[in-house]
């Protein structure tokens, strides 16, 4: 199973819809900001499954953790979507790694940071897709690729102008 992973796109649906259809992704993961261009993103594809939460740029769920974390099963994997907000990753990864293991996923997805970021705490892995709508410090905008291949998530950083090796 392919999942694309998208975080910050503000505004631009664009790109994303490019994404998407340049990858194929068997499901898609959407990580805040802004949740309505992850909305209009699930029009254009409705047939692909699509998980989505709030960040802070929302207006709603800024301080609602419960709302602005879900947790998403599949094929037997369990992952921890969030904006990163909530769990304050701008100045570190403690309460979202102990938020993963009190929940026990297999991955921990987050942006806000708009940087690119994969390790493991433990098993769990830690994955932050970056921005494919406002880039770090000018960098090209970057989303994430998830494979589910047998009991392993094996993980990818793209740059948008680029091709993804796969």
């Amino acid at each position: 199973m392919k999942i694309l992973v998208l975080s910050d796109s503000h505004g631009d649906v664009d790109s994303m819809v490019e994404v998407v259809t340049k990858e194929r992704p068997d499901a898609i993961f959407h990580l805040g900001d802004l949740i309505g261009d992850a909305q209009e993103l699930h029009n254009e594809f409705p047939n692909i499954p699509f998980y989505m939460v709030p960040g802070n740029c929302d207006g709603y769920g800024y301080d609602d953790i419960e709302a602005s974390e879900k947790v998403v099963e599949l094929e037997g994997k369990r992952f921890l979507l969030l904006h990163g907000h909530t769990r304050a990753v701008k100045l570190g990864y403690m309460s979202l790694e102990y938020r993963a293991k009190e929940l026990e996923v297999d991955a921990a997805l987050f942006g806000h940071t708009h940087v690119p970021y994969a390790d493991y705490f433990g098993e769990t892995l830690i994955f932050n897709p970056g921005s494919i709508g406002q880039p770090h410090y000018g960098e090209d905008p970057t989303y994430g690729i998830l494979k589910i291949i047998g009991d392993n998530i094996k993980y990818e950083h793209c740059v948008f102008s680029e091709v993804c090796s796969r």
